[in-house]
């Protein structure tokens, strides 16, 4: 199950739909990934974008360079230690 979960995510964000700067699409991404900005600080989010093994943990490895840059800038801008923190749930 595991990999089947892992290939759709693959599919949706190496599609054109995650490749656009649109803001609400990688708001999306994130959710779609279980990515959520204030479950971490930013320097925590940093150290995970800087990262391959952190990269293939939370299998944003095939993202290409301009989504994971408007994803880890999403998750920083919403980070735990941020102004405008975003939670699950909240």
């Amino acid at each position: 199950m595991k990999k089947i979960s892992t290939i759709i995510i693959y599919f949706l964000c190496s599609s054109s739909l995650f490749s656009s700067s649109n803001y609400q699409t990688i708001e999306q991404l994130a959710k779609s990934l279980k990515l959520f900005g204030g479950t971490k600080a930013s320097v925590q989010w940093e150290k995970i974008f800087s990262s391959q093994r952190h990269l293939k943990r939370y299998h944003l490895e095939h993202l290409d360079h301009n989504t994971k840059e408007q994803l880890q800038h999403y998750l920083i801008q919403h980070a735990a230690d941020s102004k405008q923190p975003i939670v699950p749930g909240v």
